[in-house]
This record gives C-alpha cells, sequence and structure tokens, in this order.
C-alpha cells in the first residue's frame, strides 16, 4: 500500500536469485549467487561466510556519505522455518518484552484516537512544549504542529499538560492518517531546529546511498518487483532511556514469497516519526531458505541523527557505531538461540535453558533487530559525549575565569 518495492535494495534481488532455483544444483548455484551479491554490495567476504557455516554471527557497519549516518548490517544461520520466524517477528513488533519498553502499540486499519490510549507525554516534554518555537524546540515537530501548540493549548490553565498530550495524540493521529492515505508525500518537515529537515529528502538520500542501499534498484528483476506485500502495519513505541525517552512510530512492511526451497520473507520498516534524537531510520529484516533446515536471517540498518556532527562528531559517529554494531550481534546472536532453542531443548533441555535465561536477561526477548537497537545504542553514544563536552565546556570556563579577572 505505502512502501514501493523499487525503492527495496540488495535483499529483493537476493530473493529473486534463490526463488530462481529449480533443482538441488541451482540452489547451490543460487546460494554461490546469494553470497556473491552479499560481498559485492554489502561488503561481505569469504571468510564471513566460512565464518556462518560455522555458526558464528557476522556484523558490518556500511560505508555512509553523510556526517550524521550511521549504517550496519549483518548476517547469522538460522536452523528454522519461515512460518516460525514471521510468528516470532509479527509478535516482537508490539509486544514489550523489557522494562526499557515503557508502552508499545499498533494503529488499527482506520486509526483512531483510542488507539494511543496507552501512550503518555513524559512531564519534562510537556514544560519544553512550553518554551517551542519554530526552529527552537526540544521536541521534534513541524512548523504547523509547533504553532499549534502555542495558539491551541492554553498554558496558564490547571489542566495545561492534560491539553498538550491530547493535542499531541490528535496530531499524531492526523499525521498517520494522511500518512496512510498519500503515502511519502506526507512525510514530516521538521523545523525543531533553524535548518528545517524533510523526511521525504531524507529517504531518497538513505535509499540513494553508496554501499549496501544503493546500487541495485535498476537492476530489480521482474520476479521481485511484483512483490506484492503480506501485511503492513503503523506501530509506536515509547522507550525508556536516560533522560529523554522515545517515542517513534514505524512503518513496517512485510513480503512474503513462496519459492521452490521454501518461503522467502523480507520486512522493511522505516521510521516515519521521533520526538527524539532521530531524523529518520530505514531497516530490513530478511529471512532467506537457502538449503534444507537452514536459512539466513539478514538485517541492515540506515539511521541519521542530530548530535553526530560539530567538535566531537567522530568521536561520537564511533561510539554510536560500536554500540550498534554490539547490539545488532547481541540481538542477532539471541535471535538464533531462540528459535534452535527447540531443537537444543530436545537435545539436552538443560543445556538450552541455561542458554535461553542467560539471553533473556540481557536483551529484549524475541526479536526486535528493526525498531529500537540502533536508537539505544546511539543514546548511550550522546549521552556520554554530552557529559563529557559539558566538563571540557565547564574546564574551560574555569580555566579563563582568573585570567578575566
Amino acid at each position: 500500500m505505502l512502501t514501493r518495492v523499487r525503492h527495496l535494495p540488495v535483499l529483493v534481488m537476493a530473493y529473486a536469485l534463490i526463488c530462481a532455483a529449480a533443482s538441488p544444483a541451482a540452489a547451490q548455484t543460487s546460494l554461490a549467487e546469494l553470497q556473491k551479491l552479499l560481498h559485492e554490495k554489502g561488503a561481505f567476504e569469504e571468510t564471513d561466510f566460512a565464518a556462518l557455516q560455522r555458526g558464528e554471527t557476522i556484523v558490518k557497519a556500511a560505508p555512509v556519505e553523510d556526517k550524521s549516518e550511521i549504517a550496519v548490517s549483518g548476517l547469522v544461520t538460522l536452523r528454522a522455518n519461515a512460518d516460525q520466524f514471521l510468528r516470532a517477528y509479527r509478535a516482537s513488533l508490539t509486544r514489550k518484552g523489557n522494562a526499557a519498553v515503557l508502552e508499545i502499540g499498533a494503529f488499527g486499519a482506520v486509526p483512531a484516537l483510542a488507539d494511543l490510549d496507552s501512550l503518555t507525554l513524559e512531564a519534562k516534554d510537556i514544560e519544553d512544549l512550553k518554551e517551542c518555537v519554530v526552529g527552537d524546540c526540544e521536541i521534534k515537530l513541524s512548523a504547523a504542529m509547533i504553532e499549534r501548540f502555542a495558539r491551541e493549548v492554553n498554558w496558564q490553565a490547571p489542566d495545561y499538560a492534560q491539553q498538550a498530550t491530547r493535542l499531541f495524540k490528535t496530531m499524531l493521529l492526523e499525521y498517520v492518517k494522511d500518512y496512510r492515505s498519500r503515502g511519502d508525500a506526507a512525510l514530516i518537515e521538521y523545523h525543531d531546529k533553524q535548518n528545517e529537515v524533510r523526511l521525504a529528502d531524507e529517504y531518497q538520500a538513505l535509499m540513494h546511498a553508496s554501499g549496501y542501499l544503493g546500487e541495485v534498484f535498476a537492476g530489480l528483476p521482474r520476479a521481485a518487483s511484483e512483490m506484492q506485500p503480506l501485511e503492513e502495519l503503523l506501530v509506536w513505541s515509547k522507550i525508556k532511556f536516560g533522560l529523554k525517552p522515545v517515542i517513534a512510530i514505524n512503518h513496517v512492511t512485510i513480503y512474503k514469497r513462496d519459492c521452490e526451497l521454501g518461503p522467502q520473507i523480507l520486512s522493511v520498516s522505516k521510521q516515519i516519526y521521533a520526538n527524539h534524537y532521530f531524523t529518520s531510520s530505514l531497516a530490513l529484516t530478511g529471512f532467506v531458505t537457502v538449503a534444507g533446515p537452514t536459512s539466513y536471517l539478514i538485517y541492515e540498518n540506515r539511521s541519521r541523527a542530530d548530535g553526530l556532527e560539530g567538535p566531537f562528531g567522530k568521536l561520537k559517529s564511533g561510539l554510536v557505531r560500536n554500540r550498534a554494531l554490539e547490539g545488532l550481534k547481541g540481538i542477532l546472536d539471541h535471535s538464533k538461540v531462540t528459535f534452535e532453542a527447540p531443537r537444543l531443548s530436545r537435545e539436552s533441555p538443560i543445556a538450552s535453558a541455561t542458554v535461553s535465561d542467560g539471553w533473556s536477561r540481557r536483551l529484549f526477548g524475541g526479536i526486535r533487530p528493526l525498531l529500537w537497537f540502533l536508537i539505544i545504542s546511539a543514546l548511550i553514544a550522546l549521552l556520554a559525549l554530552r557529559n563529557y563536552e559539558g566538563r571540557t565546556s565547564r574546564s574551560g570556563v574555569k580555566k579563563l575565569e582568573p585570567e578575566q579577572r
């Protein structure tokens, strides 16, 4: 409905290669072609594929052209079928799997205000909205949204917090309805900073970035271009981290194709709103049946965030990238354990329980590689760097004071 297959990257081509297999010999050829494509477009090496065969998880940082952008991708083999993957994936989209997930939900086929009943605004965010003006606001909003808060909320009234929350939800609902109706033409234009950020432009840049997300659009095979969505969801989440919990809305589109080797699944997650930190985020999760009971779980994320430029930009980007890679590896490892636990339990119930419990304590549970691992990783780095910059600034002031006196 809203996502256009012509914009999908290398994973769509990968599915076309696998689906072209009509015999065991052709399957081996398709696997070789898939690995060649991942090598050429995703920077995965021969040593990575050898490590995959040993059961290891592979994560990579992808090249970027914009200083505000972070790109990571990963591969892991799974001994699971497509139906198992799809059930777990769907459940992960709207399930509170960890205490860090404060609130979560999805919009219905006909979006309604009731879909946001459990969403709350932080008291600090409400106070920040009092001072919001176009070009200077602590909350990511469009110019029209900022002006509506100034015009429609009586900030002197005792119930101004309730008024602000109700208006925020109303505007999110109007935005979602408009997006469902007009697609990318309705994407928000953030004007919380002096320089306006058009989300539609952000996604054009992400999709045409050099490397893994670009370069293959013109060559999509006919079979891939005919993929139809199996399911589409608009999901929202509020995640607790640091001083600013993040509210975001993601448009998730799931594709499924039945091929000779088995079903192939591709999920595209596009962030259409975030109230803090992130200007844009595009994530792809693929489940590719390659041979027998073995499948590939392939993941890629390209995101742009505030605060990755300036005097400490290189250091910030490095921290965010490293955290993101660590987080992605952990989630892919956990996904492997989650899917293979039933098989392990048949072989060794004690060993399986020990491994599964250990990961469940550390990670979100289920598979949520598309929505939040990068946000949390970035927040770790951004908050750490903010503290560092603050200490540096205070230190500089103290050094200047004796000279000024």
